[in-house]
C-alpha cells in the first residue's frame, strides 16, 4: 500500500526556515521531519511513498538523491563519475519514493487528486498524511480498523496540545493551577489517513481536503480512528524547539529501532 505525504505547502509561520527550504525539510534532531514521518511508516513495513511536491520541491528531491553520500563516507572518481559508498553501519533507509510535482500553489485536496495515476490499479487502498506531524501511532492497527469499518475513508483523531498555558481558578478568582500547554480533551484530525480509491471521486480541483472529507461525512463514509498516544504537529518555531528537545530527551514518536 502506498503512502502519500503532502509536502507542497509554503509554511508561512516558519518563514525564516522555509524561505530557503520547504517545511517538511525543517530539521528535528538533525534530520528533516519528513524523514521522521517516513521512518514511522517504514517501521510497520510501509515504505512505498508518493511525495506530493510543491513549494521548493527540488530541495526534497536533492536531499533523497544525495542522502547516501551525505550520511556515509565515499570515494568519487570525478572523471568517470564512479563512486563507492562506505556505509558506516551497514544500513541505509529502505524507502521507495515516487516524487510528483503537484504544483506550487495547489491546495491539498487537489494535490491528492494529482497523484491518482501513481497508485497501482491493484491497490484497493492508499494512505495519506501531512509532512509536518509525528506520532507513535500503530499503523497496522490503523489499517486493520479501516478495513473493519469498510468506509471509504478513515482519519486519525488525536488530542491537540494547547498553544497556551491554561489557568484554573476558584469562585473567588484565585488561581488553583497553571498548566503549561496541556493536551486538550477535544480531538482534531492528526493526519495518518487511509482511503479507498473511491475517495478520488469526492475530491475537487482548487479545494482543500476538508470539503471532500465533509462529503464523506454526509454519506456516512468517514470513520475516526482514535489515538490517545503521542502526537505533535510542527507549525511554529516553538514547535520546532519543543520537538528538538523531545528528540534529545524522550522522542515518543521514535517507534523504529535503528
Amino acid at each position: 500500500m502506498k503512502t502519500v505525504i503532502l509536502c507542497g505547502g509554503t509554511g508561512y509561520r516558519l518563514k525564516e526556515e522555509t524561505e530557503f527550504k520547504p517545511k517538511p525539510m525543517v530539521n528535528i534532531g538533525g534530520k528533516p521531519i519528513l524523514w521522521h514521518i517516513m521512518k514511522i511508516y517504514s517501521h510497520y513495513g510501509y515504505n512505498d511513498f508518493i511525495i506530493a511536491l510543491g513549494y521548493k520541491g527540488d530541495y526534497i528531491k536533492e536531499y533523497f538523491l544525495n542522502q547516501r553520500n551525505l550520511i556515509h563516507n565515499f570515494t568519487l572518481h570525478t572523471k568517470s563519475g564512479y563512486s563507492k559508498i562506505y556505509e558506516k553501519d551497514g544500513k541505509s533507509d529502505d524507502f521507495k519514493i515516487t516524487f510528483v510535482d503537484t504544483g506550487e500553489d495547489t491546495l491539498p485536496g487537489e494535490r491528492i487528486l494529482r497523484v491518482k495515476d501513481y497508485i497501482p490499479p491493484e491497490d484497493k487502498d492508499f494512505m495519506v498524511t501531512y509532512g509536518d506531524g509525528v506520532s507513535n501511532i500503530n499503523i497496522n492497527d490503523l489499517i486493520k480498523f479501516h478495513k473493519k469499518q469498510k468506509t471509504i475513508g478513515t482519519v486519525t483523531g488525536v488530542h491537540p496540545r494547547s498553544k497556551y498555558g491554561l489557568i484554573q481558578m476558584n469562585d473567588k478568582n484565585i488561581a488553583k493551577s497553571l498548566v503549561e500547554k496541556p493536551v486538550l480533551k477535544e480531538r482534531t484530525s492528526g493526519g495518518f489517513m487511509v482511503f479507498k480509491k473511491d475517495f478520488f471521486n469526492y475530491l475537487r480541483a482548487g479545494e482543500f481536503e476538508h470539503p471532500a472529507l465533509r462529503r464523506l461525512v454526509d454519506k456516512k463514509q468517514l470513520s475516526i480512528f482514535t489515538h490517545d498516544g503521542f502526537w505533535h504537529s510542527m507549525d511554529t518555531y516553538v514547535d520546532v524547539s519543543d520537538l528538538n528537545k523531545m528528540w534529545m530527551d524522550n522522542p515518543e514518536w521514535k517507534v523504529w529501532l535503528d
